[in-house]
């Protein structure tokens, strides 16, 4: 498992912000949905497919974009990057992984949509089993934790961790264990449930994510 979380981006090629990085993205044809439009642009973008996204927002300030007012309706997806193989496409100089706690200049007002993306996916814990997405059928509790860390950019107290993960009795003992990290066996668990989790109307929440950041980001 790779040690950081990371957003897909490109790099343009041409003006307005030639030369930054950027999400990938496009126009919507007449006859297709938005969300075959938003698979549609990533394929052919950075030759990623085969993703489940889900809609985050409409970002629709009148000044996004020099050429013309362009509103965007925005995608997000979680998956593991070693399962892609990346290709940048002739609209785009690049294609790579960035660290969402490292990113480059990027063009338009993609920082602030990608600020935005982090706070709804650091919500997303308290609520969903988020993890399920980022991890194998079967994981160790150290993963999951992990996975919470990496999306809140903090260090977690492990032992509570575990306590409130009995508590919400959303995981399920497999009866096996994997030395995979460790000498000494570690038990693995899966998700009792793969849909959504109401985890919030429990009284013992799990995790409480830190103050968000301003989402004022660079537009």
């Amino acid at each position: 498992m790779q040690e950081d979380l990371k957003v897909l981006l490109v790099q343009r090629r041409v003006a307005p912000f030639e030369g930054f990085w950027s999400l990938p993205g496009g126009f919507v044809k007449m006859n297709e949905t938005l969300e075959q439009a938003a698979l549609r642009k990533l394929k052919e973008k950075t030759n990623v497919d085969q993703v489940y996204l889900e809609q985050l927002y409409t970002f629709a300030d009148l000044e996004r974009d020099p050429r013309a007012r362009v509103l965007t309706i925005a995608y997000y997806a979680l998956v593991s990057s070693e399962h892609f193989t990346l290709k940048p496409s002739e609209a785009v100089a690049d294609v790579k992984w960035h660290s969402m706690y490292d990113l480059p200049e990027l063009a338009f007002d993609h920082a602030y949509i990608l600020d935005y993306a982090l706070q709804r996916l650091r919500n997303k814990l308290s609520y969903t089993t988020v993890g399920s997405q980022l991890l194998p059928e079967k994981f160790t509790l150290p993963e999951l934790c992990r996975i919470y860390e990496l999306i809140l950019n903090r260090e977690i107290d492990k032992r509570n961790f575990r306590k409130k993960m009995a508590i919400m009795d959303v995981l399920e003992d497999t009866e096996e264990t994997s030395q995979k990290y460790s000498k000494k066996p570690a038990k693995l668990y899966r998700f009792k449930h793969s849909e959504i989790i109401e985890l919030s109307q429990s009284p013992h929440t799990i995790i409480q994510p830190k103050t968000p950041r301003s989402l004022q980001g660079e537009r």
